[in-house]
Parts: C-alpha cells; sequence; structure tokens
C-alpha cells in the first residue's frame, strides 16, 4: 500500500489528484454530515469514534476534530515504523475530510436529511462515503485512520490488512453499541461497511460487463472460428490434459461481452452440444477491443 507517487508541482496530474481529493472528501463528508452521524450510525474508523464522541458529549466534541486527532499521531507513528508510505496527498485528505465534516456539521446541524429513514440514511450514506473514497484511492492517496492500525499491527501480528482492517472497524462498530446501548447501532453500521467496500471497488475499477469464458471441445477449431469470423473476437488456445483418461485437449480462452456471451453460448451449442464451457466474471479487461491499457494508466496518474 504505497500510495507515495512524484508528481510535478501545478502540472496536470498534480490538479487531477488533488482535484479528485478535494472532491472526493467532500462527498465523503456529506455521507457522514447528512446520513450517518444524524442516526448515531458508527461504520468504523476514527470518524466512527468521533461520531461516538460527538453524541455522548453532546456536540462538544466535533467528529472532524476527532478524526484529525487520531490521524495525525496515527500517520507520525505509521512514517516510523512503516517508512514513507504516507504522503502529503493522505495529509492533505484527511484535513480536508475533517474540515468538511466539521464545517457541514456548523452549517446543516445535527439533522438527518431523510427523517425516521434510517435504513435508507445507512444505503446512501454508505455510497457517498463509499464514492468519495473511492476517489481519494484513485488519487493514490489513503484515508488514514483504521487502515494505518490495520498495517500498523499486521506489521506485529502478520495477520493481512484486510482482515485487521476488519476487526478494527468491528470493534469500533462494537463500541458504538456500548456507548449507545440500541442494536439497531451497529446492524445499520455494518450495512454501511458492506456498502462502502463494494462502492469503493466500483468507482476505482468502473462497472464491468465483460466476461471471461473458457471452453473445452474436441471440435474446438470450428468454435474457434465462429469467434474470429462471426463475433470478431480473438482469443488463445491453451493446451490442457484431461485428468480422467490423459487425453489431450485444447481450451480455448475467451473475453466477450455480456451479449456476446449470449451468441457464443447458442455458437457452442449448436456446434458440439457436449463441449463445456465455465464463464466468469471479468472485474476489468484491458487491451484491444476493449478499455484501453493506455488510457487506463493514464487516468490512474
Amino acid at each position: 500500500m504505497a500510495f507515495v507517487t512524484k508528481e510535478k508541482l501545478f502540472s496536470r496530474k498534480w490538479f487531477y489528484s488533488y482535484s479528485l481529493i478535494l472532491v472526493g472528501s467532500f462527498i465523503m463528508a456529506t455521507g457522514f454530515v447528512f446520513f450517518i452521524s444524524p442516526y448515531k450510525l458508527v461504520p468504523g474508523g476514527v470518524y466512527g469514534i468521533g461520531i461516538v464522541l460527538y453524541h455522548l458529549t453532546e456536540g462538544l466534541i466535533p467528529v472532524g476534530l476527532t478524526g484529525l486527532a487520531f490521524n495525525i499521531p496515527l500517520t507520525i507513528i505509521g512514517i516510523r515504523v512503516l517508512g514513507p508510505r504516507f504522503g502529503v496527498k493522505t495529509v492533505v485528505g484527511f484535513v480536508l475530510a475533517s474540515v468538511f465534516i466539521d464545517g457541514l456539521t456548523y452549517f446543516w446541524g445535527n439533522q438527518p436529511l431523510v427523517e425516521d429513514e434510517a435504513l435508507l440514511s445507512s444505503i446512501f450514506g454508505g455510497i457517498l462515503i463509499g464514492f468519495g473514497l473511492g476517489l481519494i484511492f484513485k488519487a493514490k492517496a489513503s484515508s488514514g485512520g483504521s487502515s494505518i492500525m490495520a498495517m500498523l499491527a499486521t506489521k506485529y501480528t502478520r495477520v493481512p490488512v484486510g482482515q485487521t482492517l476488519m476487526i478494527i472497524d468491528s470493534i469500533i462498530v462494537l463500541v458504538g453499541l456500548v456507548a449507545f446501548r440500541q442494536w439497531d447501532i451497529p446492524l445499520y453500521s455494518w450495512i454501511v461497511i458492506f456498502i462502502t467496500g463494494k462502492v469503493i471497488d466500483v468507482t476505482m475499477e468502473g462497472m464491468s460487463y465483460e466476461k471471461t469464458v473458457f471452453i473445452i471441445s474436441d471440435r474446438y477449431q470450428e468454435i474457434s472460428d465462429k469467434i474470429l469470423h462471426d463475433l470478431k473476437r480473438g482469443g488463445t488456445l491453451i493446451e490442457g490434459k484431461g485428468m480422467y483418461n490423459q487425453a489431450e485437449k485444447k481450451i480455448i480462452f475467451v473475453n466477450v461481452s455480456r451479449r456476446e456471451l449470449s451468441i457464443l453460448t447458442e455458437y457452442v451449442n449448436e456446434i458440439d452440444p457436449k463441449a463445456f464451457l465455465t464463464v466468469i466474471e471479468a472485474s476489468e479487461i484491458l487491451g484491444h477491443g476493449f478499455k484501453s491499457l493506455e488510457g487506463k494508466v493514464v487516468d490512474e496518474h
């Protein structure tokens, strides 16, 4: 998770990265202020702790200030223990997020955007927080907070970062249960955490409708011709061997769109009804005929 990148000051890449951080921090803040904090939901992280303290002190300790108070020492400790993984952009990200959260709270107050709709607020709050974090991650920045704690814990426990992060966030969610003594709070909070994670993935990787298909058939040549000439797609023939009879096999590897999958399935059924197909969801396909690999690299930089 080395987020430190070198960009020329005031270059196009510099403006692009910091624009993502600015917009992402603001969107994340709206998720907390309009949907999450008013219902006392605690979706992990330092801002989850901030929400607990904010409500326990009846607004005396701001959510953003608590996040800042945790993030600054955590970042310093992270740099000392893990090395310079946390660049200026990470610091800018969590400072902006804290300022936006407290600024919006000052002007908006602690009223939910939608009254008496905790579930709806959990869903939309998770979407906004996930989208905002996804934009920050696309800028090669980090959210700080519990992610730094997870990396520090992993260094000494050898437990994977992902699992450690889940444990830390779950503990923070349970802190909300103890503090507010309402069972619905952790349940809604876990919904927020789940949705946030899914939206982060979609934001960073995009929505993909492509499929990866493996086809095993003795009539592979005819199927290959259909793919090449009718679908206008390329593919790869992989050498294989059957486990039962050790017979030599040709495996067709091809990437197609969702619409093309239906056509390909019909082709294969016409040519060889006994063929074996494996269809896999492809989160992202880069290369000729799909999204440009060069374009992907340019977008990320």
